[in-house]
């Protein structure tokens, strides 16, 4: 069918493959496994006790309805293109001159009568003749490092404006070229991961009302958009745990929109209403009439309620009501900078169940060079990855193998950060394997746990082989580095065969 009289050259989007196609996931899917029965993996993920959803979960419907196209967005037969230009929409760039050439002289003087078009804001031409019954056009931010949280939103409200025209004017197919070109200087992945995840919130709430939407990239645009859309759009359950730690730590609200915690205000809904018969009263009152949104919350006067700790004179419900508020701050923070360079030690991350279906997360030690990384990010990112892992019971496993005088955390550190953390780290951590020890960590950690810290010594486990480990853990539920697998088969178990080099020798195969 081509109502318009497209040549020949134009590609009918019903044609290409979607994200969750076999045979697009037999072709570009190299390292992950693909998608089996979504009613099996969902039966064996509920198995699991311990298992951790994505905040992007598999989705099979969702998966159906995108497309990756490597090609010229103009050349698309669909409902609507995309087209990324200035606030004068007169841009120069290969997009739209692309889509000028074929539209025609006719889109130039449609465009002259708009009057240009505002950042962030979107508005919609004819396709003249394109393939493509209208164009959708946008402008995108000029990107600039000390303005990039306005940025961000404003490229927010390009992709999100024109889901919302496509919506409106009820389109069954829309083709996304990528917004803000190269010219504005936009970092290329930054801008991926806000297009991914504004497109996956909006076809959670509105998904029916869209049947495609196709992200246009170029070859030199494909390798990020192929590294980045599983961790937003996962095909199978393994694919999406294996992505989870790749998430960034800013995913915006529900909505894919940035979040700046800096700018939540908070007032009591009822700043009025409390009588000053007792300065104590009126706090554990005002604490008690806290709304549950963004804007309703308060602080209070934090300088007054630090004094009445050291003083002794704050009831434990108020200390408790303080130390949460100073947590979620710290979760504000954690989730709104950019931690990529931690994240990117492999110094944490999850892993399998153990034998009771608890959830498993790693700490490799050698993989922390204290004296060379922001500490106070290492703090952040360890919230940010472990705020969902430890709302269910859970353990740790630390493998101590190797590590030098460089890549040992402080009392001091350890302290803080305990102090620091939600009660939910401390009551649903079940074990603490600490694995490959010596008799100077043993001792360590034998004060800590005594002198600094309750609750935390009867859950350090000292595990001197992998083989004691593993009757916690099974083998194929945990990922264990291979200079950890090579130091156990040759130092602490060199003359029994064991599962181990099993293991160990499997790896080498690959």
């Amino acid at each position: 069918m081509d109502p318009l009289g497209a040549r020949s050259q134009f590609v009918d989007v019903q044609t290409l493959h979607s994200w969750d196609d076999a045979e697009e996931q037999d072709r570009d899917r190299v390292d992950a496994p693909l998608a089996g029965d979504s009613d099996a993996r969902d039966d064996s993920l509920s198995g699991q006790q311990g298992a951790v959803r994505s905040p992007f979960p598999f989705r099979d419907d969702i998966n159906r309805k995108v497309v990756l196209y490597i090609g010229n967005v103009a050349l698309l037969n669909c409902t609507a293109i995309v087209n990324t230009s200035n606030e004068l929409l007169s841009d120069k760039n290969p997009v739209s001159d692309s889509i000028h050439q074929l539209a025609g002289p006719e889109l130039r003087e449609e465009l002259l009568k708009m009057k240009g078009c505002r950042t962030g804001e979107a508005k919609m031409t004819k396709g003249f003749n394109l393939a493509a019954r209208f164009i959708i056009h946008t402008v995108g931010p000029k990107y600039k490092a000390k303005y990039r949280t306005a940025a961000e939103s404003s490229l927010f409200s390009c992709y999100r404006n024109v889901l919302q025209i496509a919506r409106e004017q009820a389109m069954a197919s829309v083709a996304l070229c990528v917004i803000s070109t190269a010219k504005r200087g936009y970092p290329l992945e930054d801008a991926t991961h806000i297009a991914l995840r504004t497109v996956r919130r909006f076809l959670e709430k509105h998904g029916e009302s869209l049947e495609t939407i196709v992200f246009a990239v170029t070859l030199a645009e494909e390798p990020v958009y192929r590294k980045l859309m599983p961790l937003y759009f996962p095909r199978s359950l393994e694919e999406e745990r294996s992505s989870l730690a790749l998430i960034p730590p800013d995913i915006g609200n529900s909505e894919g929109e940035p979040v700046v915690p800096e700018r939540q205000i908070r007032i009591t809904e009822k700043p009025g209403s409390l009588e000053d018969d007792s300065e104590d009263e009126a706090f554990d009152s005002d604490l008690g009439l806290v709304g549950s949104h963004a804007f309703a919350r308060m602080e209070g006067d934090v300088d007054k309620q630090r004094r009445l700790v050291l003083q002794g004179q704050m009831s434990e419900a108020a200390m408790q009501k303080q130390h949460q508020r100073n947590y979620s701050r710290w979760l504000g923070r954690a989730r709104a900078e950019d931690l990529s360079d931690i994240a990117a030690l492999k110094a944490l991350y999850q892993t399998g169940v153990d034998l009771c279906g608890r959830t498993v997360m790693v700490v490799v030690g050698r993989n922390i060079p204290v004296t060379l990384i922001d500490m106070e990010k290492a703090m952040l990112y360890f919230i940010h990855v472990m705020d969902h892992i430890a709302a269910k019971d859970y353990v740790m496993v630390y493998f101590h193998t190797l590590t030098a005088e460089h890549n040992h955390l402080d009392t001091d550190f350890l302290k803080r950060l305990y102090d620091i953390v939600d009660v939910k780290y401390k009551k649903n951590l079940k074990a603490f394997y600490f694995v490959h020890p010596t008799f100077r960590s043993k001792v360590s950690t034998w004060f800590f746990s005594t002198f600094n810290v309750s609750g935390l010594k009867e859950k350090v486990h000292h595990v001197e082989s992998l083989q004691q480990l593993f009757t916690c853990i099974q083998p194929e539920q945990i990922d264990i580095p291979p200079f950890v697998l090579e130091y156990d088969s040759q130092v602490r178990a060199p003359h029994r065969p064991s599962l181990v080099a099993f293991l160990l020798a499997e790896r080498e195969g690959r």
